[in-house]
């Protein structure tokens, strides 16, 4: 049994009840429920750090994961957040930008209710190109792009590249009043810099300009750092009803659990903002 928000590696609310007992029981019917059905585990994965006391009493097994989120400390412009980098790192930015306006590339940012089926069926181009170069199959249907912006269309946004007047790449995010997430990329063909223009650099401006706090750009990827993102822990629940494989499993977490602190603390270090 999984609790999760499909395809979405986002933290947020789990649990909904109206207090921390109301929670706790939910918690024990998940237990008992799988239980019942003779599922072998129950898993609740990113789940927000302020529901985690609701599973501390029961035999729930914690994992922690490291993502890279990007934050708005009320920049009143691109510029200056990049004034808030290191040197080599804005300098990096503004020549992989530079690079972009070489290129003579235009931007579009096109929200929810300005999109129209041809940019959707651009984009789900794009989209399908992304996983066939790595050897996998989209899981989305172009009719869910059309469904999502029709049920709400004041939370998406599509980031679009120009030739002329021909799309080339596109980026797909969702967004609330607080939270950016980057979800899909994809283009017809390459040009330097571009992936970072369209899932980073006009995410963030985005941001700056709706005043949003967070961009969440996605699962993996290091090279976040380097454009302003910055290591964040991301937290599941895990409970294993054979009690060997637990024991293997909580052994197994422990370990993991060191690495992962070693890991952020080396990416922590490695952040590029200015030593205050």
């Amino acid at each position: 049994m999984v609790s999760c928000i499909p395809f979405t590696p986002a933290s947020g609310p789990r649990i909904f009840g109206l207090d921390a007992a109301i929670k706790k029981n939910i918690v024990s019917q998940i237990e008992v429920l799988a239980y019942q059905n003779k599922m072998s585990s129950s898993h609740i994965l990113f789940f927000d750090q302020s529901e985690q006391n609701a599973y501390l009493d029961a035999k729930w097994m914690l994992r922690e994961g490291v993502q890279f989120k990007w934050l708005n400390k009320n920049y009143k412009n691109f510029e200056e957040f990049l004034f808030q980098l290191s040197h080599d790192k804005r300098k990096k930015i503004k020549q992989e930008r530079k690079k972009i306006q070489d290129l003579g590339l235009k931007i579009k940012k096109i929200k929810g209710p300005e999109i129209d089926e041809s940019n959707l069926d651009f984009f789900y181009t794009c989209y399908c190109n992304t996983y066939r170069e790595h050897h996998s199959h989209p899981y989305l249907t172009r009719n869910f792009f059309s469904f999502i912006r029709e049920s709400m269309p004041e939370n998406i946004l599509l980031i679009l590249a120009y030739e002329g007047d021909t799309p080339v790449a596109g980026s797909f995010f969702i967004h609330d009043d607080k939270n950016l997430y980057g979800r899909y990329w994809g283009s017809k063909s390459f040009y330097p810099g571009l992936h970072f223009e369209l899932s980073y650099y006009q995410g963030q401006e985005f941001c700056i300009e709706n005043e949003i706090a967070t961009f969440e750009g996605g699962a993996q990827g290091e090279h976040k750092l380097a454009r302003g993102f910055e290591p964040f822990n991301t937290f599941s629940f895990h409970r294993v009803f054979d009690e060997k494989f637990e024991q293997a499993i909580k052994d197994f977490l422990k370990r993991e659990k060191n690495g992962i602190d070693q890991y952020t603390n080396e990416l922590n270090e490695r952040v590029p903002y200015k030593l205050t």
